[in-house]
Parts: structure tokens; sequence; C-alpha cells
């Protein structure tokens, strides 16, 4: 294996890491990472689409229904309508915004027992890595 292929078998081993960790936390308070990375876009940018959901979230649109429907039947997430009969904004309702804080101390938990080795510099210089490349692959269409 060169480095190339190291480095993205690292990435992908770390993903899979914190997926399964963060659905660990979660689990207990009802929800799952899918569907965590749901409510906190719609918390922090506001109401959505679905395909804006989905462009935001770089997920295809049958996961990305499955999850929506999992959140309106749990009662965290419903849809209103748009200015534009043909569009559905998704929206948090009042018992996930109830429920939020215990979701985001679940994730800051695991963010913290993940980066508790790194000194400050590199947790920045980290962060400012991967939000360039993020940028990068938004900016080519999700194409590397």
């Amino acid at each position: 294996m060169n480095e190339n292929h190291q480095l993205f078998h690292i990435i992908h081993q770390l993903s899979r890491h914190i997926s399964k960790n963060l659905n660990e936390e979660l689990q207990p308070l009802g929800i799952y990472s899918s569907q965590w990375a749901v409510l906190y876009t719609l918390k922090t940018k506001g109401m959505l689409t679905q395909s804006e959901l989905c462009e935001y979230l770089s997920i295809e649109a049958p996961p990305m229904t499955r999850n929506i429907q999992r959140l309106i039947k749990q009662g965290y997430i419903k849809k209103v309508p748009g200015k534009d009969k043909r569009s559905n904004y998704i929206v948090l309702t009042e018992d996930a915004l109830a429920m939020y804080p215990k979701w985001e101390q679940a994730a800051l938990n695991l963010n913290q027992s993940l980066l508790y080795h790194l000194p400050d510099s590199a947790q920045k210089e980290l962060f400012k890595l991967l939000s360039s490349w993020t940028v990068d692959l938004k900016r080519n269409g999700g194409k590397i």
C-alpha cells in the first residue's frame, strides 16, 4: 500500500470509527449519527428543503428520505410549505429543540474524546486542512 492509499484508508477507517462511536453515544437518546447530521444542520442552518439538505450533507436522496421519514415519525422534524407550492421546508420541532442539548452534549463528548491528545495548535491545523479539503471538494461538485 503506498502512502496515498494509506491516507485514504486511514481517513475511511477514522470515519467508520467516529460513526460507530457516535451511534453508541446517540442510540440511548433515540437517534443515530445520520439523523444527528440532519438535526445539527437544521439547527445551525435553519429550515432547508430536502434537496438543500442532500446537497449540504452530500447524501443521496433515498437515504435522506428515509432519515427525514424517521425523524418526522419520531416528532423531531416537520415539513412546512414553502412560498412555492412545489417545495417544502424541513424544520425542527419543539421536541427536537428540547432534546437538542442532550444530543449535542453526546457529540461534544465524543469530539473531546477524539481530540483530547492533540494540542490546540494541532487541532486548529487539522480543522484548517479538513475545511480546505471540504471546500475544494464542494467546489468540484464532490469530485476528487
